[in-house]
């Protein structure tokens, strides 16, 4: 399913990519499109080893698009971040250690020299099944799966870019809905979802900041803040989801990578390795790898 999405990107971009270069030099110019790859494997094999400890291998994924449009007064951004990643360590199953989809696009419109008229669309889902587990008991428990859950947002508002590196989208009109396409999930009321539904709605103000420069030579900061508030229950419980990605190129194709994300969503909760619920707590997912890496 990965794999599937990632070629009609791939492909819905290079088709943008063969129009442009088929129409006039002018516009040409208007579209810019591109991105980077980078694939990460470590290993770690042991016998005998008298100091203990356990053999095992992880291989981590992330691919990030682009596709930029700019014409007169209009501006249309999309983006596609996508990560997926597995360890096998001895004795244990392969689990995923990584595993995100993100789209987003935003449609602006000049009304001064740093500000847009915008309306911008994201929707967030994962690729496979995520599970809980308890090393004590042997035992799993699905926690989540694709599409359970996803995020859609759909906001409108303003957006100020000061300059390339730099944009604030301000949107008091966002429609966020919550989905989760699993039964036995939305049976749980997982995600926020009320018991037996698959789709939980919510109406609020939403901020999103990006940040994106090379800040020293060969290294380059990528940060995406998003933050939301429902209007219409618990307004002062914000969700909070800060991303921070920093690429550091060490030769054409050899790259290091340091991942950083932190999500607070009050309708989240936690589930302990026994399958006891908690209230809301902070995630925090971080994600190094060193390995080959591609940008075009």
């Amino acid at each position: 399913m990965a794999l599937r999405n990632i070629l009609l990107i791939s492909l819905l971009l290079s088709t943008i990519s063969v129009y442009a270069q088929e129409s006039s030099e002018d516009t040409v110019r208007k579209w810019k499109a591109g991105g980077m790859g980078s694939i990460t494997f470590s290993q770690v094999a042991l016998e005998n080893w008298a100091s203990g400890g356990e053999s095992s291998y992880s291989l981590n994924s992330m691919l990030n698009l682009f596709a930029k449009y700019n014409k007169d007064r209009l501006s249309w951004e999309n983006t596609l971040d996508v990560g997926y990643g597995i360890i096998k360590q001895e004795g244990r199953d392969v689990r995923k250690t990584d595993d995100k989809s993100d789209l987003n696009s935003k449609f602006g419109y000049k009304s001064s020299s740093k500000w847009y008229y915008s309306g911008a669309f994201s929707f967030k889902t994962q690729f496979a099944k995520g599970y809980k587990y308890n090393e004590d008991q042997g035992t799993k428990r699905k926690i989540s799966d694709i599409m359970a859950p996803a995020y859609a947002i759909l906001s409108l508002g303003m957006d100020y870019k000061p300059n390339d590196n730099l944009t604030m989208l301000i949107s008091p009109l966002t429609g966020k809905s919550t989905i989760v396409m699993d039964d036995t999930l939305s049976d749980n009321g997982a995600f926020g979802v009320e018991e037996g539904k698959m789709m939980r709605n919510e109406f609020g103000g939403y901020v999103k900041i990006a940040f994106q420069k090379d800040v020293w030579e060969n290294v380059n900061l990528n940060t995406k803040l998003d933050l939301f508030s429902n209007y219409l229950e618990k307004p002062g419980n914000v969700d909070v989801n800060w991303e921070v990605l920093i690429s550091m190129k060490i030769n054409e194709f050899l790259s290091a990578n340091v991942n950083t994300v932190i999500i607070y969503d009050d309708d989240v909760h936690f589930i302990d390795k026994n399958g006891m619920e908690h209230g809301p707590r902070i995630q925090f997912k971080e994600v190094f790898g060193v390995g080959i890496s591609y940008k075009f």
